[in-house]
């Protein structure tokens, strides 16, 4: 397997664990992790400024892979980028790195849609996403 870098994303979000996190085996329970991807990834949707019923964005699948455990106390620091736009969905992939460890404890994938609530449809990507995901393309050329 490749190995997976935080430099390798262009969006990072930290956070650090809780108790409440833990479970019976005194280590973070294995849905927590999509809490922290899940609040990685409204920080990002802030950046796009999404606040309004015809301009949102749903989540239409989650994929984890899970390669170490976290234990608590942690320090975590999760990259994202996205890695395919298509015609209404996107897609966003996060890697959880623990303290200064190199190497990722999990990865996924998020597929999101683009979505108005008020007529109650899909609807285009968004320019701003396009847009941060022409800028990682343009990254990854140089």
């Amino acid at each position: 397997m490749k190995l997976i870098k935080l430099t390798d994303y262009p969006f990072h979000y930290k956070i650090h664990t809780r108790w409440k996190d833990m479970d019976s085996f005194m280590h973070v329970n294995n849905a927590i992790f999509l809490t922290y991807i899940e609040d990685a990834r409204v920080n990002l949707f802030k950046r796009w400024h999404l606040r309004d019923k015809t301009k949102s964005i749903i989540v239409a699948s989650i994929k984890i892979d899970y390669f170490q455990q976290i234990r608590h106390p942690s320090k975590l620091n999760i990259g994202q980028k996205i890695s395919r736009i298509g015609s209404t969905s996107f897609d966003i992939e996060s890697a959880i790195f623990v303290n200064s460890i190199q190497d990722s404890v999990a990865l996924s994938k998020v597929i999101c849609v683009c979505y108005d609530y008020k007529n109650n449809k899909s609807v285009s990507v968004y320019p701003e996403i396009i847009s941060d995901f022409s800028q990682i393309l343009e990254k990854k050329k140089h």
